[in-house]
């Protein structure tokens, strides 16, 4: 039986329980599920890097935006409140749509 020790989204249980497949499954604490989100963002982040066409990118894009919504939870916050803090710093600084790489600055 392949061992995959990693989060998944809630409705897998039910998913694999129709193929008729044994499985094992435990709730994690807070401390675990922080750690466990992370492990999944990075996961997903890596594969939106991999991903070779825009509809793989796509997908990808968005299970790295469902883990933000799962993170923003644990902090108490909606997305909403990231999206607030989101526009705030674009407000300030400005986006990432100029395409601008900044090479060197001098030095005081």
């Amino acid at each position: 039986m392949p061992v995959y020790n990693k989060l998944v989204r809630d409705f897998i249980p039910q998913i694999i329980e129709k193929t008729g497949k044994s499985f094992d499954t435990r709730i994690l604490n807070d401390e675990e599920y922080i750690d466990a989100l992370k492990g999944k963002l990075q996961e997903e982040v890596n594969e939106y890097l991999e991903a070779d066409n825009d509809s793989d990118s796509l997908e990808e894009l968005a299970d790295v935006l469902e883990l933000i919504h799962a993170l923003a939870r644990t902090h108490r916050a909606s997305i909403e409140k990231v999206e607030q803090i989101r526009k705030q710093k674009v407000e300030k600084r400005g986006g990432f749509n100029e395409k601008i790489f900044l090479i060197e600055v001098e030095d005081d």
